[in-house]
């Protein structure tokens, strides 16, 4: 009797033993499920922080600057990793201006001279670029010049850029702020993401 009570005792250990090897079991791959889990997510967010603070970045379009190709409150992707900026690019600049007392502020326009040009507003409020009149096609205004701010004809230095607002009537540019450097430009404009679509 003393055996069969022993082998009962044994053999009721045995399942409890086996029942809390599996409970241990499961909760460690629970545990290791948790860690796989937290680290994709930290892969995914590293991966999203480069991408979107070092290689690409979003802003919106503060103003009616660049209507009709640019509407404000658009949505501006744009790339932080260009190194060659030419005319026609759109960019985003971060610029302080003659009256924001050292504050930067958030500016959209196209490049329309390179290091080395020189830019020149004409008389009948014509764009001239190394004495070339500019024949832009996407632009619907005259270029008036803004008294009191930048002086013509004005030769660009070394990693100086002139830029312009589309709607040349009153945009806050190169006109009224001088040449941005390429610490100033944030990016060139990859796509525009309608307000109207969101």
């Amino acid at each position: 009797m003393n055996e069969q009570d022993e082998a009962l005792r044994q053999e009721q250990n045995k399942d409890e033993t086996e029942k809390l090897e599996k409970k241990i079991n499961r909760a460690e791959n629970s545990v290791k499920r948790y860690q796989w889990f937290i680290l994709r997510l930290l892969i995914f967010l590293a991966i999203v922080w480069v991408l979107f603070f070092k290689v690409v970045g979003l802003t919106h379009m503060p103003n009616e600057d660049m209507y009709p190709r640019i509407d404000a409150g658009d949505l501006v992707l744009f790339y932080r990793l260009n190194t060659n900026i030419k005319a026609q690019d759109i960019v985003v600049i971060e610029k302080a201006t003659p009256d924001s007392n050292g504050a930067k502020e958030l500016f959209i326009c196209r490049v329309v001279a390179a290091p080395g040009d020189t830019v020149e507003i004409g008389g009948a409020n014509r764009l001239l670029v190394n004495g070339n009149p500019m024949i832009e096609n996407n632009i619907f205004y005259d270029t008036p010049a803004y008294e009191g701010y930048t002086e013509y004809p004005l030769t660009l230095g070394e990693g100086e850029w002139f830029v312009l607002a589309d709607a040349r009537n009153g945009g806050a540019d190169s006109r009224y702020f001088g040449p941005v450097t390429k610490s100033e430009i944030k990016g060139t404009v990859l796509t525009i993401l309608r307000r109207n679509n969101l």
